[in-house]
């Protein structure tokens, strides 16, 4: 079971949040709010925000800028994960993974079932570790996105939750790129 050790501090983590629509302004934009409201309310940091249409190339290329960015530890996408011609935020992302996250897809389809049913089936929920930087990909709907937050995302940014939590193994994500460096001197 997990629990919060209170005697380990709070580490703020930085967040960008990317939605994915073709209907939708930052203005209106509900997912993307309860979202950046979390991360807040959470105690870390948003670092960028902001909205793309539905175009893989779109997609893909603020993604990955904000992999290149240090100033960025996670990126959560909402929208773009069903199965109609339009939904292509995975196909935009996954490309990008050096490593899947199988169990996020899996854990969150698991809370998912508990709040709509088997309607989660229609969702492409997925999520992996682009070199230094987790990357997970959300539906389009703020119970979604509340789902994933609440139920995962928020423990599992927090350095406090034991037995482990991903914070904790941030500073470890680049040891392969150091050791090819190592060996390239």
């Amino acid at each position: 079971m997990t629990r919060i050790d209170e005697s380990r501090p709070f580490i703020p983590i930085r967040f960008a949040v990317l939605t994915v629509s073709d209907s939708r302004s930052l203005a209106d934009d509900k997912s993307g709010t309860t979202l950046a409201e979390r991360i807040r309310d959470a105690g870390h940091q948003l670092a960028d925000r902001d909205l793309v249409t539905d175009d893989i190339e779109a997609i893909r290329s603020r993604v990955s800028a904000w992999i290149a960015n240090p100033d960025v530890d996670v990126v959560i996408t909402t929208g773009g994960t069903g199965f109609t011609g339009r939904d292509v935020t995975p196909d935009a992302v996954e490309p990008l993974f050096e490593k899947r996250m199988d169990g996020f897809s899996t854990l969150f389809h698991r809370l998912s079932f508990d709040a709509i049913g088997t309607s989660t089936i229609q969702s492409r929920a997925t999520a992996g570790l682009a070199g230094t930087t987790f990357v997970f990909c959300l539906p389009g709907s703020p119970g979604a996105c509340r789902d994933a937050w609440d139920g995962i995302l928020k423990w599992q940014f927090d350095y406090r939750l034991r037995p482990c939590n991903f914070v904790e193994i941030m500073p470890r994500l680049d040891e392969h790129l150091r050791r090819g460096k190592a060996r390239e001197a």
